[in-house]
């Protein structure tokens, strides 16, 4: 099978274009990651700095992605002025406005 001149830079451009496509994807991909992570950091600090009252020092377990609406992060440590107890508290981190709560203190066993 021949083909034409015309036609091989058809074929040359769409090779370009698919090789382009796969590069965007892969840095889209790596954008979306250090997004991610940068979204986990953020719940992460924000979390633990409205849980400072409950607790004497805390650790967050935050959720990798959240719901739709919310990412989310369970508080576990010592509880403040009881450091022999530990308790857990729920924080949720609202996506939009990027505003936390902290719900109430949860005894651990």
């Amino acid at each position: 099978m021949q083909r034409k001149k015309g036609q091989l830079v058809v074929v040359a451009a769409g090779l370009a274009v698919a090789a382009g496509l796969g590069s965007f994807i892969l840095e889209a991909s790596a954008a979306s990651d250090a997004a991610w992570e940068e979204f986990r950091a953020d719940v992460s600090e924000k979390c633990l700095e409205a849980s400072e009252d409950l607790f004497a020092e805390a650790s967050a377990t935050v959720d990798p992605f959240g719901s739709d609406s919310y990412g989310m992060a369970l508080i576990e440590g010592p509880a403040k002025g009881a450091e022999e107890t530990r308790i857990s508290a729920i924080c949720v981190y609202d996506k939009e406005s990027m505003e936390v709560e902290l719900g109430g203190e949860l005894p651990r066993s």
